[in-house]
């Protein structure tokens, strides 16, 4: 499986990916959202985790890399998550800081959604976020998600839940093909 965007290859993480997605998962600032930055025992699940969800599902999280360099910058991609208590398709992603604030993350999240759509029966897809993750909140609106809920989460305090449903995206595509 690889989604291909201008500036980005969206491709099955492989084991040998665990160097450059332990040094983005491991960082605190970049990690700062979650409980804790991933020691390599995490990371080594991590990537283990989405090479089971490619078999059960035909998706997870995707390794993704800049055309430029050919370097893998974060990873982007569609995971089934607990939404306030619901198991539902979720687009996640996270992107190395070296990198922030120059679209990566609503590049990659824009082509997951769109290959959502195209390939699965989703009727709505979701991101949720720790309500102090403005960055992440951004690139879900930048994906023409809307926030629908706030709720209590163990794990984050509050979590906000985003999302975009099918006919919101064909309305979407349909406006920027004629536009």
């Amino acid at each position: 499986m690889m989604i291909e965007t201008k500036r980005l290859i969206l491709r099955e993480y492989t084991l040998e990916d665990f160097d450059a997605i332990h040094e983005i998962l491991s960082d605190p600032e970049t990690m700062r959202h979650y409980p804790k930055p991933f020691d390599e025992k995490r990371t080594r699940s991590w990537i283990e985790w989405n090479l089971q969800n490619y078999q059960e599902y035909g998706f997870g999280l995707w390794a993704v890399v800049w055309k430029e360099t050919l370097e893998l910058i974060g990873d982007c991609g569609l995971t089934i998550q607990n939404i306030d208590g619901e198991m539902l398709p979720e687009i996640g992603y996270h992107i190395h800081k070296k990198y922030w604030r120059r679209g990566f993350g609503s590049e990659a999240a824009k082509a997951v959604r769109d290959w959502a759509f195209v390939n699965t029966d989703f009727d709505c897809l979701y991101s949720y976020m720790k309500y102090t993750n403005i960055a992440s909140s951004a690139t879900a609106a930048a994906n023409g998600m809307k926030k629908i809920k706030e709720y209590p989460n163990k794990k984050d305090g509050i979590s906000y839940a985003y999302a975009i449903t099918r006919e919101e995206w064909e309305e979407r595509s349909s406006a920027e093909a004629s536009g």
